[in-house]
């Protein structure tokens, strides 16, 4: 099923992934922010488990804000 997630607090606007019936994440998506560091992101969690991904990167901080992109991915995979 695919989910999209409106971020808080970064350059990315949204996050767009499917997330099938054992809460595996793929096929993630940025919409905005810095494409390199995204486009590796996206890769290096597809076909890990939304547990897996929260654990890993929830709390990471971008500079001086309260939250990142992965962080907001954390999040949004967790909602979903």
């Amino acid at each position: 099923m695919q989910h999209t997630y409106k971020t808080q607090g970064t350059c990315a606007k949204a996050i767009i992934f499917d997330k099938d019936e054992n809460g595996i994440i793929t096929n993630v998506q940025f919409l905005g922010g810095c494409p390199g560091n995204l486009q590796a992101i996206s890769k290096l969690v597809n076909g890990m488990s939304a547990d897996k991904i929260a654990s890993l990167l929830e709390g990471n901080l971008c500079g001086f804000k309260p939250t990142s992109c992965a962080d907001q991915l954390a999040k949004a995979v967790k909602q979903a």
